[in-house]
């Protein structure tokens, strides 16, 4: 009710200027008037009240200044570049206006301007570390982090408690840091049968303008054997919205295909959903095809997605399912995640397959896994511990069970 009534008297008084051509009256309250009518959803009668003041005060700065804001904040940005350029040239020393120019520029996606803005607004203020953000932020809209890095460290050296430039100079490290290498392990402990399993897994990937590409070695201790296998990934962009995913892995060990490939595509939709389409071959002494596909959702920081393979088969067609949910924290590499599924995919390297491919893909089974994924401070290290159990049927005894408890740990390191 008490926002109410001011309303009504701001627009009570905003009629009585609107009838004037020329102002007349104080500027001093028409000016909070107008401040009051922007700052209550009446911006047009705000901009209108604020037009007529200067029609007799044309060099009254702060009232055309915030006028500029008013229109920035409505997207008009050639009328607030038009309101802050005049201020300017009347009186240079404002860091207030240069501040607003800037962000004007930075609004209208027109990077180049605001840091030739904010260059020479440093002329007048060296070193103010709100321009230095603001200039840096320039920087990283004309694709130059290395020097926008650079710009945020020289002001941290003298504001080391700037938490805006804080947090900026942590999203430039990680976007600079193009380079991660990274180390997993995990073993599988089951009720009856087998020993347990041991998996390791060391990796190198660079994140390039066409997309990254991940180099891995694989290395697994399973039935008193020891192989290794040689992968690399690729996700290339092809368009927007639209990219791809390339395997190809080599072996020669019985514990692994001694070919795998596969080709995947992901497209993005409407509505903050994603699909893929695609497949994984793995070659024994004969070619086991997997169709896979799957369907992602994004909503706020939570991510839902379910994965399909589907295996044909002599006596027909394998399928699995696994549902995933993650719980995303400050960023992509910080996360909790769940996922249950039910039926076997021969892409688990958990048996060996060497005459066996019919029967193991037509095991059933139920898994259920959960996963925490964090980062240091800088985001240049990340860590996750997994757990998970799963309800396997026998695959030389079908219509018998066991139980596999696994846990695993993970680590990578960003670098330029």
């Amino acid at each position: 009710m008490k926002n109410l009534n001011y309303i009504l008297i701001f627009l009570i008084s905003y009629s009585a200027f609107s009838q004037q051509k020329v102002f007349k009256g104080d500027p001093d309250s028409a000016f909070e008037v107008a401040r009051n009518l922007a700052f209550n959803d009446a911006r047009k009668q705000a901009q209108d009240t604020l037009l007529l003041i200067l029609t007799k005060y044309p060099d009254y700065h702060d009232i055309r200044d915030f006028l500029g804001s008013t229109y920035s904040w409505d997207g008009e940005y050639k009328k607030a570049r038009e309101a802050f350029e005049y201020v300017l040239k009347k009186d240079s020393n404002r860091l207030g206006t240069w501040e607003a120019a800037i962000k004007n520029e930075l609004y209208s996606e027109v990077p180049f301007s605001a840091l030739k803005m904010a260059n020479e607004a440093l002329t007048y203020f060296p070193n103010n570390p709100d321009l230095l953000y603001l200039k840096a932020s320039a920087q990283e809209g004309t694709n130059e982090q290395n020097e926008a890095l650079q710009t945020i460290e020289a002001l941290l050296k003298t504001n080391p408690n700037h938490e805006k430039a804080q947090s900026f100079k942590t999203s430039l490290v990680d976007k600079l840091s193009l380079n991660t290498i990274g180390l997993r392990s995990s073993v599988e402990i089951y009720s009856e049968v087998f020993d347990p399993m041991q998996y390791y897994l060391f990796k190198y990937s660079r994140q390039t303008k066409y997309g990254s590409i991940h180099g891995k070695v694989n290395f697994n201790r399973r039935f008193a054997s020891n192989g290794v296998q040689f992968e690399v990934d690729l996700y290339p962009k092809i368009t927007k919205g639209l990219y791809a995913y390339l395997n190809v892995g080599v072996s020669g060990s019985s514990l692994f295909p001694d070919i795998r490939y596969g080709f995947e595509l992901y497209k993005s939709l409407p509505k903050s959903f994603e699909a893929s389409l695609g497949l994984r071959a793995l070659k024994y002494s004969q070619t086991t095809t997997i169709y896979t596909g799957s369907v992602g959702w994004y909503t706020g920081n939570d991510y839902w997605s379910f994965r399909t393979y589907i295996t044909p088969g002599d006596s027909g067609a394998s399928m699995s399912g696994t549902l995933n949910y993650r719980k995303y924290r400050i960023n992509s590499d910080n996360y909790f995640s769940i996922d249950a599924g039910m039926g076997f995919s021969p892409e688990i390297y958990r048996f060996e397959f060497e005459g066996n491919e019919n029967a193991i893909i037509n095991l059933k089974s139920q898994k259920l896994n959960l996963g925490y994924f964090f980062t240091s401070k800088n985001n240049k290290n990340a860590w996750g511990i997994r757990s998970g159990i799963v309800h396997q049927e026998v695959s030389f005894n079908p219509g018998s069970y066991f139980w596999i408890f696994d846990v695993g740990l993970s680590w990578n390191m960003k670098f330029k």
